[in-house]
């Protein structure tokens, strides 16, 4: 290690980021209680996702929307993890909830490393099949069973396919969260919501081809574009997240160009 840290140039431009890759990371796999039982049909989907402290909100939310099972890496510091540690003693919702593995990565370092906890997530997903998603993203309801389907309906264990699934926002701070399809085109025709990024970035959701899922009643094809990067279905042996990127930034966009590139 300081070999490799000596061997930098302090002059370099890309110091910081190139030193950051050095950086060894703490990690602590199931911080709480996990308990899973495969299912015997081999079309179980682990929903992944990494988050900081600042979106602890959104756990006891995904877990009512998504009942299978979740692999969540956790950035966080010492003192964060304790008190990450009380919420979720607290909660009602994560106490009752075995089948969800929470990993620890501890702060180190002055970036964020996205793609090395996106990682550790992904590495302890114990299905075939893995839901790449945000802890933003709010999965509809019944969308694990719709999946599973899907994955049979496909023939995912035998080609190279990942089910891409729409994603919507919306600028409200509350929102009834929409019930079916016909409700979510509504409230799209009303204004309430709108295609993913749309005002700030409509090239990372545009291939999706909104116009076609708004009439679509079975999966349709969509061809990978630059700058693509939507929420993802794919088998748990999927390339690994890229670990150079580090902060905000491309980080996603080039985990889904190496997907389409193994196609």
């Amino acid at each position: 290690m300081q070999a490799a840290l000596e061997e930098l140039d302090e002059d370099d431009q890309c110091y910081d980021f190139r030193r950051e890759r050095l950086t060894v990371h703490r990690v602590h796999l199931y911080f709480l209680q996990y308990e899973y039982t495969p299912t015997a049909d081999d079309t179980d989907i682990t929903l992944v996702a990494q988050l900081s402290m600042d979106r602890l909100q959104m756990l006891e939310a995904i877990c009512k929307h998504w009942e299978g099972p979740i692999s969540l890496a956790l950035y966080m510091s010492d003192a964060e993890a304790q008190q990450f540690l009380r919420y979720a003693q607290a909660s009602e919702v994560l106490k009752n909830r075995k089948n969800v593995g929470y990993h620890i990565v501890y702060k180190e370092g002055q970036f964020y490393p996205v793609n090395l906890v996106r990682n550790v997530a992904l590495k302890n997903a114990n299905t075939p099949y893995v839901f790449l998603t945000d802890v933003d993203f709010l999965p509809m309801y019944g969308l694990y069973d719709y999946l599973r389907k899907s994955v049979v309906q496909l023939d995912m264990d035998h080609t190279k396919k990942a089910l891409v699934v729409p994603a919507f926002e919306t600028l409200r701070y509350r929102l009834s969260f929409p019930k079916s399809k016909a409700e979510l085109l509504s409230m799209l025709d009303m204004g309430t919501l709108y295609t993913f990024r749309y005002h700030v970035w409509p090239k990372g959701h545009a291939p999706t081809n909104y116009a076609e899922w708004r009439t679509a009643t079975t999966p349709y094809k969509v061809e990978w574009e630059p700058d693509f990067e939507p929420y993802v279905v794919v088998r748990r042996d999927c390339p690994e997240y890229d670990q150079r990127f580090v902060g905000f930034g491309w980080n996603k966009v080039s985990h889904i160009m190496e997907l389409d590139a193994q196609v």
